[in-house]
């Protein structure tokens, strides 16, 4: 996959998860932990794009898949909750689920060129 659709995606995932966010009202303390593992996916991705080297190109997009993993914890964590209902963020969940799958082929990938 094109690095600038894997851009794509995690900005337009972090947008979402920011639109989700302003949706609750209450639990401040977990939506910002929402917020900031959501947001730090896409970061990490644009920072790999100016890595030093392949080995941080590498350690940057394992950040963001342990941030993808974060962030999946916490959109079950609202759903279990009763915080928002399950079917409001199923789609979250299902869109960080292809960001993870694509980092992991990606980091996969990168480790294999690096050899």
């Amino acid at each position: 996959m094109a690095e600038s659709k894997l851009k794509d995606l995690s900005m337009q995932f972090a947008v979402d998860c920011v639109k989700f966010c302003e949706s609750i009202t209450s639990h401040r303390s977990l939506v910002n932990q929402l917020e900031r593992s959501s947001t730090s996916i896409g970061a990490n991705i644009h920072e790999a794009n100016y890595a030093h080297s392949k080995a941080d190109f590498i350690a940057k997009l394992q950040i963001a898949l342990k941030e993808c993993y974060e962030t999946e914890y916490w959109l079950e964590l609202f759903a279990k909750s009763g915080i928002s209902d399950r079917e409001i963020v199923k789609p979250l969940y299902e869109k960080c689920g292809v960001l993870r799958r694509i980092l992991i082929a990606s980091v996969n990938t990168a480790k294999k060129n690096m050899a």
